[in-house]
C-alpha cells in the first residue's frame, strides 16, 4: 500500500505548505487552508503528488440521468432556449443592457415557477426597493403568496434568506450590485462578480436550487460583465432588444444541458412580458394587394425559420453622390447585391437614391436574403410588384449566380405554413420537397428577375459613367 501523508492546501488559491497556518501565505486569504491527504508513492509523472479520492468512480451506467431532468419554468419561450425548463442545481445566467427588460421577464419567471409547480421562489434584488418591485409586480400581474422578495445586496444576508425560505427556484438581480464580504474589490468590479457567482454556483450545487442571474452588460460586453462569467456557469443567455420597438428576443449562448442556438421571442409592453409563439407574422406587412418594393424571404436564426418582409426604394435624383440608406440589413451585402444587378442584370440604378430596409425591426444578416433584397429593388425600380404569395431564397455571388442556402426544407415548410404557395429557390435541390407549394429554380439573378416577370429598367447610364 502506497504511504500517504498529510499537507495543507488553500481553497482559494491551492497554494500548498507543509503545516497549517491561519493566513494563506499565496493570496492573503484567512480560514482557507484546510488538510489534504496525499499518496506519496501513487503512479503518476514525476513531480506530480495523487491526491485520494473522497468518493470512487462510478459507472456511467450506474449514474441517473434523472438528476438532469429539466423543469418547465411557464413561460414556453424561455424554456424553449433552456431545452425544455431549468434543471435543479443549474446556474443559468441572463445577460443584457439595461432597461431591456431582463427584471421583468424573471419576476414573471418566479410567478409563474410559483404558480404551477406550487414551490416557493426567492426573488432577491439588489438594485431597487421592496416597494419598486412590488409596484412591477402589480403592474404585470406577477403577485404571488409563494414568491418571496428580499432587498438585499450582501451576500451573506442573501445565503441567509435562501435557508429561512427554502425556495427550490432562486432570482438574483443583479450579479454586478451583489457584494461578497470575503473578496476584495469594489462592488460591479471583476473580483467581486467572480466571487458573488462562485459563491451563488456553488450553494446551486449544494442544494439543488435553479439559480437565475442577472447580468449586465456595457455595448462591448466586456469589463466586468458576464463574458467573465461564462465558464462559471451553466447556461449563458443574451436578452435582445431595441428599446424603440417591443419585441425581445432571448438568445443561446451556451448550455450544458441542451442546444446552445435556439431563439427565444417575446412581447415588451405595459403590462408585462408576454410569449410570441409565432414571431414570423410580426416581421410581415399583411396587405391584400401586392406592392412594388417587396419581397418575402425567410432567415434562419438559430433553428427557428423567420418569414421576413425586405423592402426597397429607389429614387432618380440629380446630385452627383445618390444616397444609400440600409435598415436591418448588412449595408456591404446591399452594396455588393446594387453592384451585380448593374453588372449582371443590366439594372441600372447609379443615379438613384437607394433605399432598403426591413419591416418589424427584424435583422437580416445572413446571405439567404441576398436575392430577396435584390428583387426588391428590381422590383422598386421597375415599379412592377412580384406576385403575391411568392417567398424568394437565394445567396446572390459576384458573377450573379444564386447559391444554395442551409435548412430549405425548414424555410419552406414555414413559409407553406403561412399561406406561401410559390417559391424561388437555388438549383440543384429538387430533392427537397415543398409539399403544395410550387417551387422555381433560378441559376441567376436575371433568371430571377424574368421569372417574377419584373422588366429591365428604362434608364441605362450614359458613357463615361
Amino acid at each position: 500500500m502506497a504511504k500517504t501523508k498529510p499537507i495543507f492546501r488553500c481553497s482559494a488559491c491551492a497554494h500548498e505548505v507543509a503545516k497549517w497556518v491561519g493566513k494563506c501565505s499565496g493570496c492573503g486569504a484567512w480560514g482557507t487552508v484546510s488538510e489534504v491527504v496525499v499518496s506519496a508513492g501513487a503512479i503518476g509523472p514525476p513531480g506530480r503528488k495523487a491526491m485520494l479520492p473522497s468518493t470512487a468512480a462510478t459507472p456511467i451506467s450506474g449514474i441517473d440521468s434523472q438528476i438532469t431532468k429539466a423543469r418547465p419554468t411557464g413561460v414556453s419561450e424561455l424554456d424553449r432556449v433552456l431545452g425544455g425548463g431549468v434543471v435543479p442545481g443549474s446556474v443559468v445566467l441572463l445577460s443584457g443592457e439595461p432597461g431591456v427588460g431582463k427584471s421583468t421577464l424573471l419576476l414573471e419567471v418566479a410567478h409563474r415557477w410559483a404558480t404551477q409547480t406550487g414551490e416557493k421562489s426567492l426573488y432577491v434584488t439588489a438594485e431597487e426597493s421592496a416597494g419598486q418591485v412590488r409596484l412591477r409586480a402589480d403592474r404585470t400581474g406577477a403577485v404571488h403568496d409563494r414568491v418571496y422578495l428580499a432587498a438585499e445586496s450582501d451576500l451573506s444576508i442573501v445565503l441567509g434568506h435562501v435557508e429561512q425560505v427554502r425556495p427550490t427556484l432562486l432570482v438574483v438581480d443583479s450579479v454586478q450590485t451583489m457584494l461578497a464580504p470575503d473578496a476584495d474589490g469594489v462592488i460591479g468590479g471583476v473580483t467581486q462578480v467572480r466571487a458573488v457567482t462562485a459563491a451563488v454556483t456553488s450553494l446551486a450545487k449544494a442544494s439543488g436550487i435553479a439559480v437565475l442571474l442577472v447580468g449586465h452588460v456595457t455595448k462591448d460586453g466586456n469589463v466586468a460583465g458576464p463574458r467573465t462569467l461564462e465558464h462559471l456557469v451553466d447556461v449563458v443567455l443574451q436578452f435582445e432588444g431595441d428599446k424603440n420597438s417591443t419585441l425581445r428576443m432571448v438568445r443561446g449562448l451556451k448550455n450544458r444541458f441542451g442546444s446552445a442556438d435556439e431563439v427565444g421571442c417575446f412581447e415588451l409592453h405595459e403590462d408585462g412580458i408576454a410569449c410570441v409563439d409565432d414571431p414570423s407574422g410580426l416581421f410581415l406587412h399583411h396587405r391584400t394587394d401586392s406592392v412594388s418594393g417587396t419581397a418575402v424571404t425567410v432567415a434562419m436564426d438559430g433553428k427557428r425559420p423567420l418569414v421576413g418582409e425586405v423592402q426597397g426604394l429607389t429614387l432618380e435624383t440629380q446630385i452627383p453622390a445618390p444616397r444609400r440608406a440600409v435598415s436591418g440589413l448588412d449595408y456591404n451585402r446591399v452594396a455588393m447585391v446594387l453592384a451585380v444587378l448593374q453588372s449582371r442584370s443590366k439594372v441600372y440604378l447609379g443615379k438613384h437614391d437607394v433605399y432598403a430596409a426591413t419591416v418589424g425591426g427584424m435583422r437580416l444578416v445572413e446571405p439567404a436574403a441576398d436575392l430577396a433584397i435584390a428583387l426588391a429593388l428590381a422590383s422598386a425600380a421597375t415599379d412592377r410588384a412580384i406576385p403575391a404569395g411568392w417567398v424568394i431564397l437565394g445567396e446572390v455571388g459576384l458573377a450573379g449566380e444564386v447559391r444554395k442556402v442551409t435548412g430549405l426544407a425548414r424555410r419552406l415548410a414555414e413559409a407553406e405554413r403561412l399561406g406561401f404557395t410559390t417559391a424561388l429557390v437555388p438549383p440543384g435541390l429538387d430533392r427537397i420537397s415543398g409539399g403544395g407549394m410550387r417551387i422555381h429554380e433560378v441559376t441567376d439573378v436575371g433568371s430571377a428577375i424574368r421569372m417574377a416577370k419584373l422588366r429591365a429598367p428604362y434608364t441605362k447610364p450614359e458613357a463615361g459613367e
